[in-house]
């Protein structure tokens, strides 16, 4: 049995459409790397020339703005494939992939991913649903950058944090962002997500210890959140 058909990334992607002679195609082309955290799986720009398996770590999705910063657009954990739409869009990468932590990646070639694409009607139909379930995320996005306030959009992701990548043992985020990668995630200035983690800290909706960040009332925090 192939290392593709007991994959996390089957379970949870396009992929669980594929039939067991195609995971087996497939485990024979791929290619699996680590990438160490803070190195690019790829870059803004790039031609990937296939799909990228996260088997395992989180990583996170960023755009270089006009001022040269990069915005984080989002953050994609192990289970999903990156590089579906510039693919099936023929065009370079619109994003840069960055490793938060030590990652397992596996990479399947475009050749391998398009005969699956025009011989399986079901992947084809979960590659299409992937892609407009990510282009309502950016609309809700968009919307929420226009709509919320900045402490609105700080509370908001700080719940996400927890909810989607869980906690250390000490109770902290799993996911240690900089104060920089949040600033940009809420679309702010650092020193105004500094100020408004500084507020939240002494109204004990967080904890901050150094670079750690703890959640202690998140009744509230989600009531600021919405």
């Amino acid at each position: 049995m192939s290392k593709c058909e007991q994959c996390i990334v089957r379970q949870f992607s396009s992929l669980k459409a594929l039939t067991k002679d195609e995971l087996l195609r497939m485990a024979n082309c791929k290619t699996s790397y680590t990438i160490k955290k803070g190195e690019p799986i790829f870059e803004e720009g790039e031609v990937t020339n296939g799909v990228y398996c996260i088997k395992e770590g989180v990583c996170k999705m960023t755009k270089l703005s006009a001022n040269g910063k990069d915005q984080i657009v989002k953050l994609v954990k192990s289970g999903e494939m990156l590089g579906q739409r510039s693919m099936i869009s023929e065009e370079p990468a619109n994003l840069s992939a960055i490793a938060l932590e030590d990652m397992e990646v596996c990479f399947v070639p475009k050749a391998e991913i398009m005969q699956f694409f025009n011989q399986n009607n079901q992947f084809s139909l979960n590659i299409m649903r992937t892609i407009c379930g990510d282009l309502k995320e950016a609309d809700d996005q968009m919307v929420s950058m226009a709509q919320k306030s900045v402490k609105e959009r700080l509370a908001q992701t700080l719940i996400y944090l927890e909810d989607t990548f869980g906690n250390n043992e000490d109770g902290s985020l799993r996911i240690q962002l900089s104060r920089e990668e949040l600033a940009g995630i809420i679309g702010t200035a650092t020193e105004s997500c500094i100020r408004l983690l500084s507020d939240f800290n002494k109204s004990e909706l967080i904890a901050i210890s150094g670079k750690k960040i703890i959640i202690k009332n998140k009744k509230e925090l989600r009531k600021l959140s919405e």
